[in-house]
This record gives C-alpha cells, structure tokens and sequence, in this order.
C-alpha cells in the first residue's frame, strides 16, 4: 500500500524513556516518514496543537488557522498497522473512518481532497500528524483512499482545501466523522444539494474554543503510571537544578498518569535550551507540551 510497516527502534526507545510504564500514551510511530510527534497537552481540547513540534531532526510549526489553506502535492495513505492506536488528537486511528494526517494544519481542521489524475474528491477530518516525508502533503485513512481510488497505487497527486467547520461535511460514507464536540451551536448541516462552502480570505475554519486562549509552554520529562516513580523523577530533577519541576496526575481511562514537567517557559528558546541540558545530564529526550 506504499508504506512501510516497520517500527523505527530508536524513536520507540526514546519515546519508551519519555513514557515510562504509560503503555496508553501517544503512540510512537514511523512508518513511512511518520514519526515522534510532540502532542499537545493531553488534558485539553488543543491536544496536537503545540506552537511547533519536532520529528526526524525537522522543526514543524503549526499553523493558527487553516483560512484560505489550498495545496496541491502527493498524497499517501496508511491502514491497518495503524489502526486502533492514537492519534495526535488522541483520537483513536480507526482506518475505516474518513480522516487524514498532516503537518501543519491546526486539529481538527476539515479538508476536501481531490485526486488530480481522476477527478474524485472526499472530505476528512485532519486529526493526525505526517507524512514526514517531503514530497508529501497529507496521509489518508484506509477509507479516504477507497473514496479516491489510490489503494493499490499508494499515492496519488491531489488538490487539498480547507473547509468551514461551521457546515457539517456532506458526505455519502457512513463513516464520515461529525463536527467537533467543541462546537454545539454549529449550525444544522445544510442539504446535500447546498455542498461544502470553501474557506475565502474572510472566513476561517472553526478551531477548538480552547485554541485561542492563552497557553504556557512546559517541558515534559516523564509520564507514569505510579506516581512514586513520577516523585523520584521530581527529585532527580531538582536535585539537578530543575527548581522547576512538578508532577500534573490526570484521569487517563481507568487510570491515572502522573507528568513530570518543567516549567513554565518563556518561549521556544528556552525550551531547546532546557531540552538541551536534560539530554546532557542523562535524562533523555522531552517533549513540548501546551497547557492554558
């Protein structure tokens, strides 16, 4: 299906470090440019949405709206080794519904994409990030390549747009995914006769209402199951100077985590220098995180 469905083992040795026992958290994948994302703080609704995330040794910045987004490129589509595990959203990846990954383009944000070669289009749900490879602009669930006719090809030139969120995707796919919960008062979908009104220079995607507040930066260390670990984590840390650091413990389903963070931080810069001084004191890798 033109990706590979191999684990990259550093990038899952570095994200088992980052996680500790936290067998539920964001999974690490990098199958076919796919790889360690930074995700959002995973308490709120802007989960996936940090400033700027870091994957392969490249920096992404995450754009603050999708106004006016149109790009043409190649797009790929991944499935079933995929399937069942969490997205950057921390949605669950289900390869039958119509949703797709990309770099750049805040989630969730609504896409049409049209194949170029045969004219057929479907709108997804941008609840993922990828494809890390650069010739490529977004990666389609499973179902959105049927709707194109790219499965047995892999990849495909198309057109990609994005869509007010305001109007509820038309669609004849039974596993079209709803407007956002974050929006209630969205308006009632118009009929199929009305279409999908394309963003213009004055009209935005609709974001999460939680995407334009305020939020702080923090470095997170760990994340664990038992907090005891998180709290020698804790001590470790400003036994080396970290004055910063402290444990945030949230429900995660049955259970609860418990993450280690630094914080918080001024900006970008401080990040990568705090980034930089964890690595050379041996405590790994960190990661972004955004909480308000």
């Amino acid at each position: 299906m033109g990706r590979e469905a191999a684990w990259l083992a550093a990038l899952v040795g570095a994200a088992a470090l980052q996680w500790g026992c936290a067998s539920h958290a964001p999974a690490t994948r990098a199958s076919a440019g796919r790889g360690a994302v930074t995700p959002g703080a995973s308490a709120h609704a802007d989960r996936g949405n940090p400033p700027f995330y870091d994957v392969l040794g490249h920096r992404y910045y995450v754009l603050a709206t999708s106004e006016g987004y149109r790009a043409r490129g190649v797009a790929s589509w991944y499935g079933r080794d995929f399937h069942g595990l969490a997205t950057s959203s921390g949605e669950t990846y289900n390869m039958h519904a119509l949703t797709a990954a990309h770099k750049t383009l805040p989630i969730p944000t609504w896409v049409e994409v049209t194949n170029l070669d045969n004219g057929k289009h479907v709108v997804v749900k941008v609840n993922d990030r990828g494809p890390f490879v650069d010739d490529r602009i977004i990666d389609l669930s499973y179902a959105a390549a049927l709707e194109l006719d790219m499965v047995r090809d892999g990849t495909a030139r198309v057109e990609v747009r994005a869509l007010t969120a305001q109007r509820a995707p038309v669609v004849t796919t039974a596993s079209a995914m709803p407007p956002p919960a974050s929006a209630p008062s969205a308006p009632p979908a118009p009929p199929a006769s009305a279409g999908i009104a394309l963003i213009s220079s004055a009209e935005a995607a609709e974001l999460p209402a939680s995407a334009g507040a305020e939020q702080s930066l923090y470095a997170q260390v760990g994340a664990f199951t038992d907090g005891a670990n998180a709290g020698r984590l804790v001590d470790r840390l400003k036994g080396s100077g970290f004055a910063n650091a402290f444990v945030v413990s949230e429900p995660d389903g049955r259970r609860t985590l418990h993450r280690v963070r630094l914080g918080p931080l001024r900006d970008e810069r401080e990040f990568d220098q705090v980034r930089s001084r964890l690595r050379s004191l041996g405590f790994g890798e960190s990661q972004l995180v955004t909480a308000r």
